[in-house]
Order: C-alpha cells, then sequence, then structure tokens
C-alpha cells in the first residue's frame, strides 16, 4: 500500500524522541544480516538479534549492518543504545513518514530517502523509507520489509568488484544512496512507456479508460515529484557537510549522484508537462467530437425547419385554402418540400459547412 507524507495521529502529543511504529504492522520476521570486510576479507551473518554484532571491535574492517523490518521499535532502540544513537534519530527511522532530509551528529550522518517500487498488477508506485546512518567504519540500513535494490551491492562486497572494499564507509553510504537514486530510473522507463501508450490511444481512438489512464498516471508522477525533489537538497547538504566521517574523494560521487537527481527531476516534470497536455488534448477531442455532433443536429433541425413550415401551412384545413381542390397538391408540397432541402443542402456544401 502506498505510504503518504503525513504524520499519523497516534504520534500526537508523546514526548520528543519516543519510538512508535507508524506504519502497518508486518507479520514476517526482522532480519538482521551484517556485512564486515575490507580489502582482503569479507564475511556475511545472519544474526538472530542485534546483540550478536556488538560492541564494533575498532579495527580498519568497515561493517554493514541491515535491518529489514522495523515494525519493532525495539530492536532498533537496542541497536541505538549501542551505538548512542539521538533518540529522535530513532524515533525517525521507526516513523516511516519522513521526508527525505540529511541530518549531521556529533559521532554519525543521519540519511533518510524513499525507496520507490513498481507495482507490477496495477502499475501503482510504491514508496518504503530507507534510514541510513553512517558512522566510523560502519555503515547502518534500515527498512520496512525485506526485499530491496541493493542485491548489486551486496554482489560487489561479495565478489570484491569494483573499488567498494577498496574505500571506506562513506563510500558505501554513497552506493546505497545511488542505487535507490538510479533505480528512479527504471520506475521512469517503464512510465515512459506507458505514457507513450496512452498518447496512441489518445491519437486512434480515446476512451474513458484513456481518461483514467492519463489521470492514474498523472498521480503516480506527483507521488514520484513528492519523493524525489527533497532528495537534491539531501545530496547538496551531504556534499556540504564539512564531516571527517566523509572523504574527499567520495564528495565527487556525491556530485555524480546529484547529476542523476537533476536529470531524474527534468524526466519527471517533462512527463508532468507531456500527461497535462495529453489531458488537455483529450478534452480538446472530446469537445470536437460533441461539436462535429451539434453540427450534425443543428443542420438536420436547419433543413427541417422550412419542411415543417410548408407542411404546417398545408396542414391547417382551411376552407378556402386555393390548394386543397389540387389533385396534384400532396405531391407539389413534397417535390417542393424536396427542392428546397436539396437547395439548403447544396448551399452547405458551397459554404463548406458539411
Amino acid at each position: 500500500m502506498r505510504k503518504r507524507f503525513n504524520e499519523p495521529s497516534e504520534t500526537i502529543g508523546l514526548p520528543p524522541g519516543t519510538p512508535i511504529y507508524t506504519g502497518e504492522r508486518e507479520a514476517e520476521k526482522v532480519r538482521i544480516r551484517l556485512f564486515e570486510y575490507d580489502e582482503s576479507r569479507f564475511q556475511e551473518r545472519e544474526l538472530d538479534g542485534p546483540k550478536e554484532c556488538f560492541p564494533f571491535p575498532e579495527d580498519e574492517i568497515v561493517r554493514w549492518l541491515n535491518v529489514d523490518g522495523i515494525h519493532k521499535p525495539e530492536i532498533v532502540q537496542r541497536i541505538a543504545e549501542r551505538l548512542h544513537l539521538h533518540s529522535l534519530t530513532v524515533e525517525d527511522i521507526v516513523s516511516i513518514h519522513q521526508h527525505p532530509k540529511v541530518e549531521e551528529f556529533e559521532s554519525y550522518i543521519y540519511v533518510v530517502l524513499k525507496m520507490l517500487y513498481l507495482n507490477e498488477s496495477d502499475g501503482e508506485v510504491i514508496s518504503e523509507q530507507v534510514s541510513i546512518i553512517l558512522g566510523q567504519r560502519f555503515v547502518l540500513s534500515f527498512q520496512e520489509r525485506q526485499g530491496d535494490v541493493f542485491d548489486s551491492i551486496r554482489n560487489r562486497i561479495r565478489f570484491g568488484k569494483g573499488r567498494i572494499r577498496l574505500k571506506g564507509a562513506d563510500y558505501l553510504a554513497y552506493c546505497l544512496i545511488d542505487t535507490i537514486v538510479d533505480h528512479y530510473f527504471t520506475i521512469l522507463e517503464r512510465m515512459g512507456e506507458d505514457i507513450e501508450k496512452l498518447e496512441e490511444q489518445l491519437l486512434d481512438e480515446p476512451s474513458k479508460e484513456t481518461l483514467q489512464g492519463i489521470w492514474r498516471s498523472k498521480r503516480e508522477i506527483m507521488f514520484i515529484r513528492r519523493c524525489i525533489w527533497p532528495l537534491r537538497e539531501v545530496i547538496s547538504g551531504f556534499q556540504r557537510l564539512e564531516s571527517a566521517l566523509v572523504e574527499e574523494s567520495t564528495g565527487l560521487f556525491l556530485r555524480d549522484a546529484n547529476d542523476h537527481i537533476i536529470q531524474i527531476i527534468d524526466t519527471v516534470e517533462s512527463f508532468r508537462d507531456s500527461l497535462s497536455g495529453m489531458l488537455d488534448t483529450y478534452l480538446s477531442i472530446v469537445s470536437n467530437k460533441m461539436n462535429e455532433v451539434m453540427k450534425v443536429l443543428t443542420i438536420i433541425a436547419t433543413i427541417f425547419i422550412p419542411l415543417t413550415f410548408i407542411a404546417g401551412i398545408y396542414g391547417m384545413n382551411f376552407k378556402f385554402m386555393p390548394e386543397l381542390e389540387w389533385s396534384f397538391g400532396y405531391y407539389a408540397a413534397l417535390i417542393a418540400m424536396a427542392i428546397v432541402a436539396v437547395g439548403m443542402l447544396f448551399y452547405f456544401f458551397r459554404k463548406k459547412w458539411l
């Protein structure tokens, strides 16, 4: 189900920093995975609870703790206590209605993003909140449920591909952000295909289904826009942080991610304008069809006005009407009506009204 950016009523009136899960209750088990690696070593473990991985030893190994499922705030609270995370951070992690943002604390950087999926059955865009915490030699990521777009990163860590195992935790955090951003291109590509199909339907034979498709796509694009637009400030804010946790070399990669965000925003705005134009075109086509129908009905009514007048005159049946005794009067009236009708049609054709 789609997640909206409005704070639910159950959090109103609570003290700041109270961890209350604001999403739908999930029945699945919370999954905790720990990746530990450096240039020459790698280890992946699935943990039964946070106590199995803490405390982190002070060494040069990068650790990525990924938590799938935040419907149990006590687990998030336990992890936060181990790493001395602020209570407001814990509250934001389990409150899934946060806007994308970046916050710098004394010992870590907190980033909130929206990970998007496309529902294959009805084409609806679904949003999932992802919280990323960058600390000294570690990264925490919290997701609402199992399943994400990070498999490529996990494989790069497992098989030592690319530069990820040569870099620090800040580069891992960048990779997570960049992968979420790049997945937006996949969503927009599918949206673009749907919009092209709607354009073909609009030009061939628009129907009520076409109008519904335009409104549905417009609604999805507006939802994506609300998810993506704040990301420009998130990436820019990440770049501007003068934190020892972010190396200068990682800032160059963040600049590339910012370029991707700008491209995505431009694409979203283009789709938005295109759908608005399609909606105007649909209304114009429907209006033109209505005008054509009214034009035909008006011409038919105009032709029958003089015929009705002639029939009305000779339908009065006054005693002294001169034509009442004509043996060919009925046929003469019909011929006169036919001549009037043909003459009016000829006039309409000459005026190019038909």
